[in-house]
Formats: structure tokens, C-alpha cells, sequence
């Protein structure tokens, strides 16, 4: 093994304690990956009201209290508990300031469904909070992994606020991006919640943005190394505006330190060997499990019982998710026939358009407003076909629970859907689902109607479905691409 690293992993979300998409996730699963290759890992994230404290058994750490963050001249005192992801050694530092993070939602106001006003000021008291807990704890790591604009001011922070403090002389930083669409970009009057050098341009800063500040902007030029959350995504968003949102002019001036590097999904919660919230269990060798999973799935749903194939979507239901392509072609989909069941929250065109076809179509359609983590399972293992046909999507890891479930994905080719699925042609050829590569509804249609016409030869639909389940789509491999890149960080700063 390589030399020992002592990492730190900034997230604002961290499955399961807290968690509203795909970041959670990963911050949930990828520093468990990282500890069992042997390094010294660690994670910090803000202590949320939503958080258990009983349940996860938050631990107060006696010199973790009342750390003073100088916030533009005003000391705000923060505590700082610990605790471990579960069924694993990794600490995990839960940082608490009650009047920025104690609320209801973690970034929107849900009774509003607004960003909260002063996300600025929460997360640069995140970012510097994370500094000044690494002094007390005079724990000193070779990298600080950040995540998302949240976090993107760690980086700026370390070469301005803190470059004559040796205690961070040799503290490296890499930022990963989970998506590009969301930025951080905020009026630059929060800069006055930090105490700043008098000779401080911002316009020359780095961190100007269309004259507002932009958090993600900070990260990806002050931090040592960049990456995205898939190679085909970090093609894409250096060469695009319109999948870099205006930040490829930013990642041009950086190309010899971003990469692209796939998640990986938690194997141990999503298998249908074992997992215990599905029907009945099954595995490569024997897909009768996943017969009665289906047949459970219709029954519960009123669905009409048979042998027609069930296609099912887990999403936000959103423009960006590609909720309007399937909206175009949805009855023409259903006369193949097809059963149709979705899991989901979003705009409310697209659930009262849906709320309509469960009315219009009683036996053929199940809509479901809600995330449910229980029932994706119950579906993912249910279904024949998964809809993924997201415009674009940095990684996306719906379907790879697809694939180890059987259940064969249909996307659009952008980003990580490229990375993970490869195209079936009937036969006996490889591939492991169906891709359409123009984002329109006929070509959706037309790989959805290709899929058909397979899943009625059950010899090909079987070849079809042990060839996604054999795809390794752990954290392992991925694990071993980040130490690497800590490396390279390490090495080229």
C-alpha cells in the first residue's frame, strides 16, 4: 500500500444521518471505501436538526467546545460532536451552531421552498468552522476533500485567511464537483463576515462571478486538484456552457488538474441477495425472486396482473430529469402495453399530469408523490425496465441499483449514464441497457419499443439482465482513483 493518508472529507450532507440526493450518498459511502484500503479517515458535517442524536449516539468532545470563528469581527462560538458511520470505524465530526443550522430543511426553507437567505453566511461558518476544528484538534491532514459549492470556500480560505499559519502549511485540497448547476453564487456583502486583508480587490480575487461571489468559482481555482463525479461529465463540462453552467470558462484555465472519477454505490444496502425490505431475495443464477418481487409490486399497486413489463422512473420530477420527454410519448408507451409506475417529487405540471393518467389509465399507471427509501427498493426490484432519461447527469446512481437488480436501464447518453451503460443489441451481444443519444421523445420512444421487442424473447432478456448485474460498480476501484488523486494533489502543490 502507498503511504498511509490522513484525509479529511467536508460534506454538507452524509447519508444516513442526513441526505437529500446523490452527495449524501456518497459522503456516506465513499470515506468507508477509503478506511478499509487502510487511511485515516475522517469526516465533518454540519449537525443538522434532522439528525438523531440518540440514534447515531453523537458524542460531546470536550475540546471540541466553544470554538471561537472570527466572522468579520463578531466570535461565534461553535461546539463540535462526534459519532461513526454506521457499521464502520469512520468518525465523523458533526458541527453545531444552532442558529444556522438547527432548521427544518438543509439548504431551502420547505414552507417557503426558498433557499434560506443567509446560505452565505452558513457556509462560510462551515468552511472556517472545519479550519479552526482542525487546530484544536492539532490533528493535521495531507488532504481536505470538499464537496460542492458548500464547501468551496475552504480552499480560498487556506491561501488567504490562513497562508502565514504553519499549522496548514502542508494541508492539501481537492474539490469534487457533484453538479455544476448549483454554484453558491451570492451578493459579495457576505465577504464581510470575514476578516479579510485591507489590500482584498475582490474583483481580482477570484472569487467574482458576474459580481457576486461565487463559492463553487472558489473551489475550482484555489483548490489543488479538481474533479467531477464521472469522466464523461468532466468532458462535458469543460467543452459546454450549456453543462457547465458559464463555469467551462473557469475549468479551461484548470485542465491539468480535473479528472473525472465514477461513483461507486453501497453494495451492502443495495443487493438483492440481501436485502431485507424486498419480497423475496434472488441473485444472478436464480431470478425467481424477482418474479415475485414483480408479482408483489402489481398486487400492491392494483396493478392488472400478467406477464406485461413494468417500467418505472425514481426521480425529481423535473425538466432536467426528463419528465417532459416521457410526458410527450407516455400513452403511446402504455398501448405497447406496458405497466408504469413512478416514484418521485417535483413540479406540480408534472404531478397533476400524472395524477390524470393514474385516473385515465387505473390498471396500466401507480404514481407516487414522495421519496420513500423503502419503497425504490421494492420497486427497483420489481421492474423490468428503469427510465433514467435525464438531459444531463454528473453521475447518477439509480441505475446502477438498476443493473444490480435486474433491471435493465433506458437513458439518455450524458455523463455517468454514458460511464455505466452500454448499449444491447439483441443476441448475444454485450451490453447491459438501452441509451438514445438525440434528447427528443421519438428517440425515447424508439429504444423503449427496441427494449420491448427484447423482453419477449426470454432467453435475450435473460443474457440482457445478467449482463448489468456482473458489472462492478463498487466503491473499490473508484477508492483507488481518489488516493491517487490525494497523491497528485500532495505532490504537485
Amino acid at each position: 500500500m502507498k503511504n498511509r493518508l490522513k484525509i479529511l472529507m467536508a460534506f454538507s450532507e452524509v447519508a444516513p444521518f442526513s441526505k437529500t440526493g446523490g452527495l449524501g450518498d456518497v459522503g456516506g459511502t465513499l470515506p468507508k471505501a477509503l478506511k478499509d484500503m487502510g487511511h485515516d479517515v475522517r469526516v465533518i458535517t454540519p449537525q443538522y436538526r434532522r439528525i438523531n442524536e440518540r440514534k447515531y449516539v453523537l458524542r460531546d468532545v470536550i475540546r471540541l467546545q466553544d470554538i471561537e470563528v472570527d466572522m468579520g469581527g463578531k466570535k461565534v462560538s461553535i461546539n463540535v460532536k462526534s459519532a461513526f458511520l454506521p457499521n464502520s470505524k469512520v468518525q465523523v465530526y458533526f458541527m453545531d451552531y444552532r442558529p444556522y443550522f438547527f432548521r427544518e430543511g438543509l439548504y431551502v426553507n420547505p414552507k417557503k421552498n426558498e433557499d434560506y437567505p443567509d446560505n452565505a453566511h452558513r457556509y462560510l461558518l462551515f468552511c472556517q468552522g472545519i479550519l479552526e476544528t482542525l487546530k484544536k484538534l492539532q490533528w493535521q491532514p495531507d488532504v481536505i476533500h470538499c464537496n460542492d459549492w458548500q464547501t468551496g470556500m475552504i480552499p480560498f480560505l487556506l491561501k488567504h485567511y490562513y497562508r502565514n499559519d504553519p499549522f496548514f502549511e502542508k494541508i492539501h485540497t481537492l474539490m469534487t464537483v457533484h453538479n455544476f448547476s448549483f454554484q453558491g453564487n451570492f451578493d459579495k456583502e457576505c465577504l464581510s463576515a470575514m476578516d479579510l486583508s485591507p489590500d482584498f480587490v475582490f474583483e481580482d480575487s477570484g472569487l467574482d462571478w458576474n459580481g457576486e461571489c461565487s463559492f463553487l468559482k472558489s473551489g475550482l481555482i484555489f483548490a489543488d486538484a479538481v474533479n467531477t463525479v464521472s469522466q464523461r461529465y468532466a468532458q462535458e463540462v469543460q467543452s459546454s456552457e450549456t453543462y457547465g453552467f458559464g463555469m467551462d470558462k473557469v475549468l479551461k484555465k484548470r485542465l491539468d488538474r480535473l479528472q473525472g472519477i465514477l461513483n461507486g454505490m453501497d453494495a451492502q444496502v443495495w443487493n438483492p441477495e440481501t436485502d431485507p425490505i424486498i419480497t423475496e431475495r434472488y441473485s444472478i443464477d436464480d431470478f425467481s425472486g424477482k418474479s415475485a418481487c414483480k408479482q408483489a409490486l402489481v398486487d400492491e399497486f392494483g396493478l392488472k396482473n400478467g406477464e406485461t413489463p413494468v417500467v418505472a422512473m425514481i426521480s425529481r420530477l423535473t425538466e432536467q430529469k426528463g419528465v417532459h420527454l416521457i410526458q410527450e410519448i407516455f400513452e403511446e408507451m402504455l398501448g405497447l402495453p406496458v405497466f408504469f409506475v413512478l416514484l418521485g417529487l417535483g413540479d406540480q405540471r408534472f404531478h397533476d399530469y400524472f395524477k390524470k393518467m393514474m385516473k385515465k389509465y387505473p390498471n396500466q399507471v401507480s404514481a407516487h408523490f414522495k421519496f420513500d427509501d423503502s419503497l425504490a427498493h421494492q420497486i427497483i426490484a420489481g421492474a423490468d425496465l428503469f427510465l433514467m432519461p435525464s438531459l444531463f447527469e454528473p453521475c447518477g446512481l439509480t441505475q446502477m441499483y438498476a443493473l444490480k437488480y435486474g433491471t435493465v436501464p433506458v437513458v439518455f447518453e450524458t455523463g455517468g449514464l454514458a460511464d455505466t451503460i452500454q448499449q444491447f443489441t439483441g443476441g448475444s451481444s454485450g451490453g447491459n441497457g438501452y441509451l438514445f443519444q438525440k434528447p427528443t421523445p421519438k428517440a425515447l420512444l424508439k429504444v423503449i419499443k427496441q427494449s420491448i421487442s427484447h423482453y419477449r424473447d426470454p432467453k435475450t432478456w435473460s443474457r440482457l439482465m445478467k449482463n448489468g448485474m456482473k458489472v462492478d460498480l463498487s466503491w473499490e476501484k473508484s477508492a483507488k482513483k481518489y488516493i491517487d488523486l490525494y497523491q497528485r494533489c500532495i505532490e504537485k502543490s
